[in-house]
């Protein structure tokens, strides 16, 4: 089929407005320990701040802001460390050391006497909750739950299939070069969408991202849904 056909928006037809989670974490609430006399508990935490990441193999800018909660997402991750990586945010090598602005906080050991006790209903909601690895696998298997709730169709080897093709599995891939780019619409993330694409087949509940990994293939695959029926039924550009 000709190559940018996918990438016109179309009513979707399958989407349901459901709110779901789209990235395979759960929030999940703990008793706290209250103190009221001089034996009471104290802890603290420290500030969350900057730290320096130095690159592996397989990393991606994408994967790194993630991992570390990072202000502002890859975007800003890129934007603090242009100097180090260069022009092109795909070209992450092994040994560059990236100063990443992490929101997470690092709490310090707590004063108290005796280990807080979790509550039966925090420890139910804790084993109930499912996580992804992050990385395709990961990525891949998190979409097709979410696509299940949805009443979208696919599978895990025409997902991966397509994506290989289609960015090697580099979810900050990008096409500046073909007629979609030449209209201002570079095809962009895992399986090369369109913002305008995105933004018509968007599932509620995944991240409004076309970088995002999970909301790239979730989008993708309801739009194949529509046009092909799966996107196990896509073999080529579509």
């Amino acid at each position: 089929m000709p190559r940018g056909k996918h990438r016109r928006p179309r009513t979707n037809p399958l989407t349901r407005r459901v709110a779901i989670a789209g990235t395979g974490t759960a929030a999940l609430a703990l008793p706290l320990l209250s103190a009221t006399g001089a034996g009471a508990a104290e802890s603290t935490a420290a500030k969350p701040g900057p730290v320096t990441y130095t690159t592996k193999k397989g990393d991606t800018l994408y994967g790194i802001a993630d991992r570390y909660d990072a202000q502002g997402g890859w975007r800003q991750l890129y934007k603090d460390n242009r100097k180090v990586i260069g022009d092109d945010p795909r070209l992450i090598h092994p040994g560059m050391d990236l100063k990443v602005r992490t929101t997470k906080k690092a709490s310090a050991p707590s004063k108290a006497s005796a280990p807080a006790k979790r509550s039966g209903v925090a420890k139910a909601t804790q084993s109930s909750v499912k996580s992804y690895p992050n990385n395709l696998d990961g990525w891949i298997r998190n979409a097709l739950d979410i696509m299940a709730q949805n009443g979208i169709p696919g599978s895990y080897e025409g997902i991966h299939r397509n994506i290989l093709r289609e960015s090697s599995g580099n979810p900050l891939a990008i096409n500046n070069w073909d007629s979609n780019a030449v209209a201002g619409t570079p095809s962009k993330g895992l399986l090369q969408v369109i913002d305008p694409t995105f933004a018509s087949y968007h599932v509620p509940g995944t991240v409004y991202d076309p970088f995002d990994p999970v909301a790239n293939i979730v989008a993708a695959c309801n739009y194949a849904a529509a046009r092909y029926g799966s996107i196990d039924n896509v073999n080529g550009p579509y």
